[in-house]
């Protein structure tokens, strides 16, 4: 029998096809074009703002989509020496309930720009 001579191949291993087979050139550019979008709702998630109020109200609080807290404000009526402890919980409530709504508003808006794909570690 005769020897045959191997088929040139381009790297990648599938002739006609760039490195792995899948047009490398373009996934690089899709995947290019995800970190620039996800990197601009990212930048604007510090200009969102998410407002949560505890107590009937009597504690608001404004907390931003990088979980910076803008603004609180407690009702005058609310401030009674008497009811401090009422008062600390109110807030640590709020607090925590701002940052949720933080995290959500950031999860929905990245979400938004990976088509709800789950890619670990990029957001």
């Amino acid at each position: 029998m005769a020897k045959q001579k191997p088929k040139r191949m381009i790297p990648g291993g599938v002739p006609g096809r760039g490195a792995g087979g899948m047009g490398g050139g373009d996934m690089l550019r899709q995947i290019q074009q995800l970190q620039e979008e996800m990197a601009r709702a990212q930048e604007a998630l510090g200009s969102e703002t998410v407002s949560v109020s505890v107590g009937g109200g009597v504690v608001q609080m404004v907390m931003t989509g990088h979980q910076r807290l803008q603004s609180v404000t407690i009702a005058p009526e609310i401030l009674n020496p008497d009811d401090a402890e009422m008062l600390q919980d109110l807030i640590v409530a709020a607090v925590n309930e701002a940052i949720e709504r933080s995290q959500q508003l950031a999860s929905e808006r990245m979400a938004s720009v990976t088509g709800g794909l789950n890619l670990p570690g990029l957001f």
